[in-house]
């Protein structure tokens, strides 16, 4: 029996991996689950997966977990040790109980617990980008130290991963990394509809379900840059020999390319528990509840290269991972400053990348992006960045309303 920990246990991929755990009691064990402050699901999921800790980001749900379970469970045996402390919660990934740890909690909020698993060797199911785009050196030497193994569970660097001989770092006879990216919501409308979109829009994806800060992310094509400094990282390749290609199918989920010719690309339907069955059997294979891939239903497979004019992000994505140092860093809290600004309605689509582009260039100020040596200098330099970015926003949110006549954009 494997046991294992959910950070993110109430999103998007923490739901699929305890569908795809559902499906194999005998082999897998639901040691700990975490998640944020979505009670009414977590107590499901408590009910069903009998985990021994559950960990809640926010008190306030906290003490109502913790009032409904006293109340509710008739075993008190089965009651769950409920954590709350911030610090605490990010020591549950070292847990020494602990087999594997899926790092699903969406943003630099994920750090801390990914960090904590990497350092205590744990094997770690890698959905949060966010930690290897702001600390991809740190993480990458302390699974070194470690022993730790980073399985990745997105769906283009799994479809890598399965892609490259033995599954570890590219030989030389790789000569590019394919991410294919399915364009998002917004891959034929004109430009000039931009402005006019609201975040229900952003959030409606044509093939993912997914929370609603990587729905943006994948409307704005910031996910597939992110994703580009995540697979520099995780497959030891520099970012030049990395491509990003808009495939509106999702049915390729990314490729490898070789020195003799050939490409091996990993295709299936575009559903997230096929990556995750993977990693959480790997070296194994396991059935994950998704049906097999009818290539006679495809009606064809369509590729093109991104319009950076539509996605600006992606080439700020490439700008800073080519900066190197902590412009990736400065990059992503930008852009989650600038997403929940635009979630909240206080940014139009088009001013997402602006942000990201003003917030880069003040706090590198054509310097040298030195990259920081330590966990804690990573979250210094990520509120550093958060905290420029809330000031430029209000400079770039209401000169956008000076500068725009109340008719051009009737609401």
């Amino acid at each position: 029996m494997k046991s294992i920990a959910i950070f993110g246990s109430t999103g998007s991929i923490g739901t699929n991996t305890l569908a795809v755990i559902a499906r194999h009691p005998d082999r897998y064990r639901v040691q700990t689950l975490v998640a944020h402050a979505q009670i009414e699901l977590l107590w499901a999921q408590i009910i069903q997966f009998a985990p021994r800790i559950v960990g809640v980001a926010d008190p306030i749900a906290a003490v109502a977990l913790r009032a409904r379970l006293h109340a509710e469970m008739t075993d008190k045996r089965l009651c769950p040790e409920v954590v709350t402390d911030p610090i605490a919660l990010a020591a549950l990934a070292a847990d020494p109980m602990v087999d594997c740890v899926v790092a699903a909690i969406v943003g630099v909020a994920g750090l801390a617990s990914t960090w904590s698993a990497v350092c205590a060797g744990k094997q770690v199911l890698l959905a949060n980008k966010e930690s290897l785009v702001a600390a991809g050196q740190l993480m990458m030497t302390a699974a070194r130290a470690s022993g730790a193994t980073i399985l990745p569970i997105d769906s283009e660097h799994n479809a890598i991963f399965q892609c490259l001989p033995s599954g570890v770092s590219p030989p030389d006879a790789v000569l590019k990394l394919v991410l294919t990216a399915s364009g998002g919501p917004f891959r034929s409308l004109p430009l000039s509809d931009f402005a006019d979109i609201k975040p229900a829009d952003a959030c409606r994806h044509p093939n993912w379900r997914m929370g609603p800060k990587i729905s943006v992310d994948s409307a704005t094509m910031m996910n597939k840059g992110l994703e580009v400094i995540e697979a520099a990282w995780l497959f030891s390749m520099p970012p030049d020999r990395i491509e990003v290609v808009v495939h509106p199918q999702s049915v390729i989920h990314s490729m490898v390319q070789y020195a003799d010719g050939s490409m091996l690309a990993q295709l299936g339907r575009p559903d997230m528990r096929t990556p995750i069955a993977h990693a959480l059997a790997w070296p194994e294979r396991i059935e994950s509840g998704v049906a097999p891939l009818d290539l006679c239903a495809v009606s064809g497979l369509q590729f093109e290269a991104p319009d950076v004019q539509r996605f600006p992000c992606l080439s700020l994505a490439f700008q800073a991972i080519e900066q190197g140092g902590a412009a990736p860093l400065v990059l992503n809290a930008a852009n989650e400053i600038a997403v929940a600004a635009f979630l909240d309605h206080k940014l139009n689509f088009q001013q997402i990348p602006q942000l990201i582009e003003a917030t880069l260039d003040a706090a590198l100020m054509g310097t040298e992006p030195i990259a920081p040596e330590s966990i804690e200098a990573v979250l210094h330099q990520d509120a550093l960045a958060r905290s420029l970015a809330q000031s430029l926003l209000m400079k770039i949110a209401s000169s956008a309303k000076k500068s725009t006549p109340a008719t051009e954009h009737p609401t």
